[in-house]
């Protein structure tokens, strides 16, 4: 669509939802706007109740998140003016959908620059036959690897192997390529070994999420498609985050992390024994004394020149998420900007929760980027999740980014990253919407 014309729906599916609310419910319409926002607050505060309680109150959380929206439908249905509510929700929903399409500028982000590569003569791939269920068995990828030339190991379940140790070696012993069919965890070890050596490096995404195979923009429902960079391949440089757990690795530096490093809570219920074996029950257990600071490290977090005092969960990511689109939450547009991600959040009451529905702009959510991070604690040691690994490191902790450190080599057709919408912004798209001509774009004052 052409984006003058979605600028132009925008406006009038937004006008038509006001006037749907006017002309059927008259000042009734406020009202019935108010009460809709009185229930997700209640609903959010409710919810937090479940996660930050026990017991009496933790009920009295679950029954206000569910009962606040219900009670909510019920008086715009006793009223009846129900089929007023939902038609101007759903086109307001229009308006903010048609209006951020029209606003997503033709020249976004410049892709990272890529280049053509003739294809390895000595690549070696390591495969985990656990990863994903079952993946590597069940598309054949040692087979498909072992026929286009590459040296293949396939780990032992019954037998722990050191997959950093496993692709030294090959290096040593000459491969020009390394690669990974498994989770994120072990596409970090083996990431961190060809970064050093300098060797490409090939993502084969056979694990269960594979987050960095997603944000490389590789097809996550055919792991044999990546095979395809081993015979028409591209190469580009992608950063590379690293976190300082302890010990150094035999490169001389920390451990690599191709998504990120998670600290607070969430670091804190993975430890658990209990939490691989259920998940729900051990997250309620553990969660109301982290939230409520009553167990677990004090955490500070330095980024670059932003303090966060005592924050729940920090998530330091390489490259940032997006956090404006929530269609793109958990994706990372790019993956060279050369900062390290920084999401913060501190939540110590209800009212605090329910300000979290502002998203980015609440005051419970910290934002930022920097090349630097440091997290301390009012602990020696501190839990971390790196790459979904649960780790035990000594504080203060510190994570960095090296830019560009790590050639990836791609199939050179591939569906790409899907591009993000930027946040609604009505004067722009009002301006849009009144420009005509061929002059349309270069008017956009953006």
């Amino acid at each position: 669509m052409d984006r003058r014309w979605a600028a132009r729906l925008a406006l009038a599916a937004g006008t038509a939802a006001l006037l749907v609310l006017l002309v059927f419910a008259g000042l009734r319409g406020l009202v019935l706007v108010a009460v809709g926002l009185a229930g997700l607050a209640v609903t959010a505060a409710g919810l937090w109740w479940v996660l930050a309680h026990i017991g009496v109150v933790r009920v009295l959380g679950l029954l206000l998140a569910v009962c606040a929206p219900v009670a909510v439908l019920l008086l715009y249905a006793l009223a009846g003016l129900l089929w007023v509510v939902l038609v101007s929700l759903a086109l307001w929903a229009l308006a903010v959908v048609t209006g951020r399409t029209a606003l997503v500028q033709d020249t976004g982000p410049a892709p990272p620059h890529e280049r053509p590569v003739a294809p390895p003569k000595r690549p070696f791939l390591i495969m985990n036959p656990r990863s994903g269920g079952g993946k590597v068995g069940k598309f054949r990828l040692a087979d498909r690897a072992r026929a286009l030339g590459a040296d293949v190991v396939v780990l032992d379940p019954a037998r722990p192997q050191d997959v950093a140790e496993l692709a030294r070696r090959a290096v040593d012993d000459g491969a020009d390529l390394l690669g990974v069919a498994g989770g994120d965890g072990t596409q970090a070890l083996v990431a961190g070994v060809a970064a050093a050596h300098g060797v490409p490096f090939v993502v084969i995404c056979a694990g269960t999420r594979n987050h960095f195979a997603m944000d490389l923009g590789l097809d996550r429902a055919d792991p044999s498609a990546c095979l395809q960079a081993l015979t028409d391949g591209v190469e580009l440089r992608v950063d590379l985050g690293f976190i300082d757990v302890g010990e150094p690795t035999p490169e001389g530096r920390g451990r690599v992390f191709v998504n990120n490093a998670s600290f607070g809570a969430y670091a804190t219920v993975v430890q658990s024994p209990a939490y691989r074996d259920d998940k729900a029950r051990t997250i309620l257990q553990l969660l109301p004394d982290l939230l409520t600071h009553h167990s677990g490290p004090r955490l500070k977090v330095h980024a670059d020149a932003v303090t966060v005092d005592e924050p729940q969960a920090v998530l330091v990511s390489n490259n940032a998420y997006r956090v404006g689109d929530p269609a793109g939450l958990g994706l990372r547009e790019r993956l060279d900007s050369g900062d390290l991600g920084v999401l913060g959040v501190k939540v110590d009451n209800a009212v605090q929760a329910a300000s979290m529905l502002r998203g980015r702009r609440g005051p419970g959510l910290t934002s930022t980027a920097a090349r630097e991070v440091v997290i301390d604690a009012d602990a020696p040691v501190i839990p971390v999740g790196v790459d979904g690994e649960a780790l035990t490191v000594p504080a203060p902790v510190r994570c960095w980014i090296a830019p560009g450190a790590l050639r990836v080599r791609l199939p050179r057709h591939r569906p790409g990253v899907p591009r993000s919408k930027p946040p609604m912004n009505w004067r722009r798209v009002r301006t849009l919407a009144l420009t005509v001509g061929r002059a349309a774009a270069g008017r956009d004052t953006g």
